[in-house]
């Protein structure tokens, strides 16, 4: 096993015993029981309740004001409103009424909040000497905490010194170096560009397989961090849980139109245009037929289920968005994406037909 990873889960360290399968001392995880948030006559979060397991990376998406980062801020402790009810525990602790900073959990936020006059070191210290830690146990927990997010040289740098992405590692180590029973991130590669984003991304996808008892709530807006990065994505909407699985359930198996978009594009389009005639689902009123653009191709007019015209093509590098126009639906124009260079050529007047299988058609609320 890596030192440093041997290090964190601290086999000698009491704080680290959450970690310890072999102990069974602490069940890990997070339990938030029928939480409600309000601010004035809005409520943020209603009669929420969730189950997070120990070593689970929950992403939590949403729109702006669906209550994601309230969610975030009432397990760190830090939601001052005008009513706040539920219960929360996390590694089997009730930390309802805690005060944040006797809760044991690593934060880290978009802004990283590092210190310009500290280096590298004393920034990751910071919260060992809060703690009042020996400063021999401080010099083995932020070296090894450096090791693991690959910045073991680095301790004597100041943060002005340090790019984007290497400031947020520091941080990053921050949170760890307290032996967190879980990590809390808010949208923690907002501030990255985007080939950055796409390599922290990996770093914390390795950094999570490398403890994989660490609990970890990732609140983000970008769905490619689900996508990539979670166990389990949670979908919120005006405070309350849209739909909660893995990624790929959610993308797959989306349980409304409103799962269904905000996942990806999305054509939802009446079972009766979607189904052949003979099929079950063809007279379905209640529901909508959901095609993602990537299950449906190209063809020659008539060799398809579905014709139409083209009404524009967009370039993405590799990858070409297709609108067509149906003549079953004239009313909006459904979305192909193509691989560029191979199968039929789009072009933008052109009378089309669209081939997909029928497997591929899931019915979704509207």
């Amino acid at each position: 096993m890596d030192s440093a990873v041997q290090a964190y889960r601290g086999a000698d360290a009491p704080a680290a015993r959450a970690y310890d399968d072999t102990l069974g001392l602490r069940p890990g995880g997070i339990e938030i029981e029928r939480l409600s948030v309000r601010f004035g006559a809005r409520t943020v979060l209603d009669d929420l309740s969730l189950s997070i397991g120990r070593g689970e990376f929950l992403t939590v998406l949403g729109r702006s004001g669906c209550g994601k980062t309230t969610l975030l801020r009432f397990i760190a402790g830090f939601v001052k409103a005008d009513y706040v009810a539920g219960r929360l525990f996390v590694a089997g602790r009730e930390l309802t009424y805690e005060q944040a900073h006797r809760r044991n959990l690593g934060l880290l936020f978009q802004n990283y909040a590092l210190f310009p006059h500290l280096s590298v070191f004393e920034n990751v210290a910071f919260g060992l000497r809060a703690r009042r830690t020996s400063a021999a146990e401080i010099s083995r927990r932020v070296t090894d905490a450096l090791k693991l997010v690959q910045l073991a040289d680095a301790g004597h740098v100041m943060p002005a010194q340090l790019s984007g992405g290497m400031q947020q590692r520091v941080a990053l180590a921050r949170a760890l170096v307290i032996e967190p029973d879980v990590l809390l991130l808010d949208e923690p590669l907002s501030a990255l560009d985007a080939n950055l984003r796409a390599s922290v991304r990996s770093e914390l996808k390795a950094l999570h397989e490398r403890l994989p008892n660490l609990t970890i709530v990732c609140v983000t807006h970008d769905q490619d961090d689900a996508l990539v990065l979670s166990d389990r994505t949670l979908l919120m909407r005006d405070g309350r849980i849209a739909q909660i699985g893995t990624p790929q359930a959610l993308y797959d198996a989306p349980a409304d139109a409103f799962v269904a978009r905000y996942l990806g594009a999305a054509n939802l389009l009446p079972p009766r245009v979607a189904f052949p005639i003979g099929d079950a689902r063809y007279g379905e009123r209640e529901r909508l037929a959901c095609l993602r653009p990537e299950n449906l191709r190209l063809v020659p007019l008539g060799a398809g289920h579905l014709h139409g015209t083209i009404v524009s093509v967009d370039w993405y590098g590799p990858a070409l968005s297709v609108s067509v126009l149906l003549d079953a639906m004239p009313e909006a124009p459904v979305l192909v994406a193509a691989a560029r260079g191979q199968g039929l050529t789009p072009e933008k007047g052109a009378r089309v037909s669209l081939r997909y299988e029928v497997d591929h058609v899931v019915l979704v609320r509207p």
